[in-house]
């Protein structure tokens, strides 16, 4: 598991003078970004991926990994943004 950031403009000048409501501001490392993650499931075995989300840039991965297990892993690699993922309730009703 791990999540991509995906770039969206931050500009207001556009037809709406506004920026997109679902696009939000994350720090990564020392620099922030906007716009949306792309958090990622994929089997080690095949190299397919039968899950991938689309979230607001500011949601924490930790909380939407329960989403991109299907149950029947054996192990599960993932970077330091899941971290305490066995201890989250949602990981268990999954």
């Amino acid at each position: 598991m791990d999540a991509t950031l995906i770039h969206a403009p931050t500009s207001t000048k556009n037809c709406n003078r506004q920026r997109d409501p679902e696009m939000h501001a994350t720090p990564k490392g020392k620099q922030m970004y906007f716009g949306m993650k792309a958090p990622i499931g994929v089997d080690t075995a095949s190299g397919l991926v039968p899950h991938i989300l689309g979230t607001a840039a500011h949601v924490s991965d930790v909380t939407v990994a329960h989403q991109l297990l299907q149950g029947s892993e054996q192990e599960v690699h993932a970077d330091a943004g899941y971290q305490g993922v066995m201890k989250r309730a949602e990981h268990w009703h999954h």
